[in-house]
C-alpha cells in the first residue's frame, strides 16, 4: 500500500486524567497515532497528567513522558497547553470531570460508561454539548475492521431488511466467589453492574451497525450477592481475599433484555436479545453478535476480532457460512498490518479511536462517537433497569445527534 500524503503538523496537547490501566492505554494510542496515520499531520504532545496516588504520577511522568504531573486533576484542566484531555477515572467520578471539562472549554475522550447512571450521563452530554466541544467515547469495539465492514454490508443491503439479532458480552472477571467487593459492585460508586459495565458495549455496536433502540423488556439476576471487602490501599478490584469480612454486592451480575428497533433503523421492525453476565465461567471478553437478515447472517466475536462468519444469497449452492479473514479490504486493517492472517489486536482499535477522536478536534471528519451516543446507550439501559423491576416493555426517549445507523 502507498503511503498516503501527510498534510501540514498539527499539534495537540494532551492531559490525562487517571493512570490506570486505560490512562495507559490512551496514552500508548496518542503516541502511536503519528506512525499509523501520518496523512492527518495530528503530532499528540503528552503534557500533564493527573492521579490521587502519586507513584502513578511518577510513572507518567518518568515512564509514559508527560512532561508534568499532578494529584489534582483541575490543574489539567487549567493548564493552557493541554488541547484534549482522557478522562478515564472511575465511573462514580465521570459526571463530576466531564462536567469540569466541558466548563473548561477541553474537547475529551471519556471511556464508558459516561455516568453511573442517566442522570449522570445526560449532565455531562448537556454540559459539552452547551460548550460545542468535540467528545468521543470509549466505545473501541466499533472500530473492529470486521465491525465497520458489517456496518457497510448492512447499509448496502447485502443482508437485505435486518429481521432479528442475538448479542452478548459474557465476561469471567466476576466468576470467582471471592473476589473482592471493589468499586464495580457498589451501585453508588459505579451505578449498575453488568449492564453498565458490559451491556454498554453491546448496545452501542447494535445501535451503530442496525440502528437505535426504541423499546426494552429486560429481567437481570445476582449470582454473588456477598463478597469479601477489599482491605482499603491492598491490591485491585480483581483481587481474591480468602477470609475476611463479607459485604453485599449492590448491583446486578447478569442482565438479559428483548428490544425493538425504531422505525427508522436499517433494520425497521427488526426484534432482538441482548445478554450481559460478567460471572459466567468460560468467556473472557466474548463480546459477539450474529445479525439476520431477509437476504443473508453474519456473527462475529471479539474473542475471535479477525474473523467475520458471513453467509450472502438465498438458495444459491454455496450455503452455510463463509469465515471472512481481516484484510486490507476491511476497515483500518491495513494500518495495521500487511496482510490477512496477521492478527490485530485490542490495543489497535483505541489507537483508530484516538485518531477519529483527534480529527474531529481538528475539525475533520465527524468519525468519532460522542457523548450523546453514550447518552442513547444509557437511555437504553435505564429503561431496561426499569423493565427488571416491573417486568413490562418501556420505551426508551430518542437522542439527537447520535451515529446510530437509520434507514437511508
Amino acid at each position: 500500500m502507498a503511503e498516503p500524503t501527510t498534510t501540514a503538523r498539527h499539534d495537540v496537547g494532551v492531559g490525562l486524567i487517571s493512570v490506570g490501566w486505560m490512562g495507559k492505554l490512551h496514552s500508548r494510542a496518542y503516541q502511536a497515532l503519528p506512525y499509523v496515520y501520518p496523512e492527518t499531520g495530528i503530532r499528540p504532545r503528552l503534557v500533564h497528567a493527573a492521579d490521587t496516588a502519586a507513584d502513578r504520577v511518577d510513572y507518567a511522568r518518568d515512564i509514559l513522558g508527560y512532561a508534568r504531573g499532578t494529584t489534582d486533576y483541575r490543574e489539567v484542566l487549567a493548564d493552557p497547553q493541554v488541547d484534549v484531555v482522557s478522562i478515564c477515572a472511575p465511573n462514580m467520578l465521570h459526571r463530576e470531570i466531564g462536567v469540569a471539562a466541558a466548563e473548561a472549554g477541553k474537547p475529551f475522550w471519556i471511556e464508558k460508561p459516561v455516568g453511573r447512571n442517566v442522570e449522570d450521563t445526560a449532565a455531562v452530554a448537556a454540559a459539552a454539548n452547551a460548550a460545542r466541544l468535540v467528545t468521543s467515547v470509549g466505545f473501541n469495539y466499533r472500530h473492529a475492521p470486521a465491525v465497520e465492514h458489517t456496518r457497510e454490508l448492512i447499509a448496502d443491503g447485502a443482508l437485505g431488511r435486518i429481521t432479528n439479532v442475538r448479542a452478548v458480552f459474557f465476561s469471567g472477571y466476576a466468576s470467582e466467589p471471592k473476589g473482592a467487593l471493589s468499586w464495580r459492585f457498589d451501585r453508588e460508586q459505579a451505578g449498575s453492574g453488568a449492564l453498565g459495565d458490559l451491556l454498554s458495549h453491546v448496545v452501542d455496536l447494535l445501535q451503530y451497525l442496525v440502528g437505535p433502540v426504541a423499546e426494552v423488556t429486560a429481567l437481570t439476576s445476582t449470582v454473588y450477592r456477598q463478597r469479601p471487602v477489599l482491605p482499603t490501599g491492598s491490591a485491585n478490584h480483581f483481587a481474591v481475599v480468602e477470609e475476611g469480612e463479607l459485604g453485599t454486592v449492590g448491583n446486578e451480575d447478569y442482565a438479559a433484555t428483548l428490544v425493538r428497533f425504531a422505525d427508522q433503523a436499517r433494520g425497521a421492525g427488526a426484534v432482538g436479545t441482548l445478554e450481559a453476565s460478567r460471572a459466567i465461567v468460560g468467556p473472557q471478553c466474548g463480546l459477539g453478535f450474529e445479525l439476520y437478515g431477509t437476504d443473508g447472517s453474519l456473527a462475529w466475536n471479539f474473542e475471535q476480532m479477525n474473523e467475520l462468519r458471513v453467509c450472502l444469497g438465498r438458495g444459491r449452492p454455496h450455503q452455510g457460512y463463509t469465515t471472512v479473514l481481516a484484510n486490507a479490504q476491511l476497515g483500518d486493517y491495513a494500518r495495521f498490518q500487511p496482510g490477512p492472517g496477521i492478527a490485530m489486536g485490542y490495543d489497535d482499535l483505541k489507537v483508530t479511536e484516538a485518531r477519529k477522536f483527534l480529527v474531529a478536534v481538528a475539525g475533520g471528519e465527524r468519525q468519532n462517537s460522542s457523548v450523546d451516543d453514550a447518552l442513547s446507550v444509557a437511555e437504553v439501559l435505564a429503561a431496561a433497569e426499569r423493565s427488571a423491576a416491573d417486568g413490562t416493555w418501556h420505551k426508551v426517549p430518542p437522542t439527537a445527534g447520535t451515529t446510530a445507523a437509520r434507514r437511508v
